[in-house]
């Protein structure tokens, strides 16, 4: 059994543009615990007012125990009188993390007292926090260089911890230089010297943060810290998105009781938290993680289970996806729609029909590789069953010249009309699409509240031939989302504005066609 530490909240709040309200970390917390970790770290309480607040009080979880981090007693108080540790105390958490120096370069020049003092400090530290009714979960900060440095005096340091009755040690890389062959055969070595449990804490400067958090667990480590989204200072920290399901489906080992099929939704809901966009790329998890493009890898996912696939996509809660291009052949089409609806992939009517559709709008400038949705609404809206929620009768985009330090610059207006009943909105924007946005979402309230959940998380635009200068023809790509679930939709046109309308028409029909579709 592997026990998982995620640490988004603590030092998943040191990456770059991250930043959380307590409301924030209350839907994290929630997230992570139905996912199955088992310890959060959520916060220094003594470095930040709001920290101390959320663990004040206790959290109802159904699995996972609430961990507060800090530092061991300063070199010049007793852990009656230290700050950290007592506000490490004040707190609801039932586990203290608590990190410490482990060589003796370290102490001298960074702490400013003595090897023998940090030593004294580590064991009085955890000491004072056990007796106190605290789980306490000793960090070795730096263990990998303090090792290298002077590895009699970096066991004595897990030693004390251990002899002052910390539940388990955590070995940190905390620079995240080290390699995964040194990092296990240090761990082996601590293994055969404690008797406790060892962790391991990876940074990924070097891109090595999961091998290395494997290797150690291979070592002999049972527990692994990381952040689901993999973000953290500088490089960010180990991913456990990507971690967990190695640990269990190559590993044979047990975590999340075994469950991986939470694993994409959750994180792809924490990064959104996070205002972050997790890379189309990242292992199990990401929305390209079992995406296949070329006709002869779709041709033999069709005839062989798991060509081209290292795993099931369904086990880690993700899906395959068919990506479509002007070269698609029918069965790249007819795989694309068993995806959507298997009853439709035995249409071949209707793969034949597609097919050229796909082709000439792909000539035309549309692409469906990144636009799933569009494609969906292409497919229903072939064969004739896509309902028609709105139309969208006429818009106008004006742009302005504000007076400095205006937030707005442009405005927009439409007309919009619903089973026969027409609605006139207008709305200001940062730029004519946000006006635009904003102004058909305002008009499509009326009839539709839930279009107030979704919101636009991206959006690009590509010029398609610059040769053409200004009259060149522009692909717009949309991402949109309800907190929920994502979605992508595509415009062309030599019309900028006109590219964007089309996506963003697609973008409010799907919400809506998929709202449906979940309550039928």
């Amino acid at each position: 059994m592997i026990q998982l530490l995620d640490t988004t909240l603590r030092d998943g709040a040191q990456g770059y543009g991250i930043s959380f309200s307590k409301q924030d970390k209350l839907r994290i917390i929630k997230l992570l615990d139905k996912l199955g970790i088992d310890i959060i770290e959520a916060g220094n309480p003594a470095a930040s007012i709001s920290d101390a607040e959320l663990l004040a009080k206790s959290i109802p979880l159904s699995h996972a125990r609430l961990a507060a981090f800090g530092s061991t007693r300063h070199k010049d108080t007793t852990p009656l009188t230290d700050p950290s540790l007592n506000a490490i105390l004040n707190t609801a958490a039932p586990v203290a993390v608590i990190f410490g120096k482990c060589s003796p370069s370290a102490s001298v020049q960074v702490i400013r007292t003595t090897p023998e003092e940090n030593l004294n400090m580590i064991f009085q530290s955890v000491e004072y926090l056990t007796k106190n009714g605290k789980t306490v979960i000793f960090d070795a900060e730096h263990f990998f260089t303090s090792y290298d440095e002077d590895p009699d005096y970096a066991l004595k340091a897990l030693l004390a911890a251990q002899s002052a009755g910390a539940q388990s040690v955590c070995l940190c890389d905390t620079c995240g230089g080290t390699l995964p062959d040194r990092a296990a055969e240090v761990v082996r070595e601590v293994c055969k010297s404690l008797s406790i449990p060892v962790g391991i804490h990876a940074h990924d400067d070097s891109g090595l943060a999961t091998a290395l958090s494997l290797a150690a667990v291979k070592a002999g480590a049972t527990s692994v810290q990381g952040t689901l989204s993999g973000i953290g200072e500088r490089c960010g920290n180990a991913n456990l998105s990507t971690i967990i399901p190695n640990l269990v489906l190559k590993m044979g080992k047990k975590c999340l009781g075994g469950d991986l099929s939470q694993l994409t939704r959750t994180t792809r809901a924490v990064a959104e938290i996070c205002n972050i966009s997790l890379p189309g790329s990242l292992p199990f998890v990401g929305k390209n993680a079992f995406a296949h493009k070329a006709g002869m890898h779709v041709d033999a996912l069709s005839k062989q289970k798991g060509s081209y696939e290292h795993v099931d996509p369904e086990i880690v809660g993700n899906s395959r996806k068919i990506l479509l291009s002007e070269y698609s052949g029918r069965v790249s089409v007819s795989k694309k729609l068993e995806g959507l609806d298997p009853e439709l992939a035995k249409d071949e009517e209707l793969a034949r029909e597609l097919t050229a559709a796909v082709k000439q709008m792909e000539h035309d400038g549309f692409r469906f590789e990144g636009a799933d949705a569009s494609f969906e609404l292409l497919a229903l809206r072939t064969k004739g069953l896509l309902k028609n929620y709105f139309t969208l009768d006429l818009f106008k985009v004006m742009e302005e010249q504000p007076f400095l330090g205006a937030s707005t610059n442009a405005s927009a207006m439409v007309k919009i009309t619903v089973s026969g009943q027409s609605e006139i909105s207008a709305a200001e924007g940062s730029g004519p699409v946000d006006a635009l946005d904003k102004a058909m979402r305002k008009a499509l309230l009326v009839f539709y509240p839930a279009i107030g959940s979704m919101h636009l998380s991206d959006f690009k635009v590509r010029v398609l031939d610059s040769s053409f200068a200004t009259g060149a023809s522009v692909r717009v790509m949309i991402e949109s989302s309800d907190g929920v679930s994502f979605w992508s939709t595509v415009g062309a046109s030599t019309d900028i504005i006109e590219a964007s309308t089309i996506a963003l028409v697609d973008s409010m029909m799907y919400k809506l066609y998929k709202d449906e579709k979940c309550n039928m």
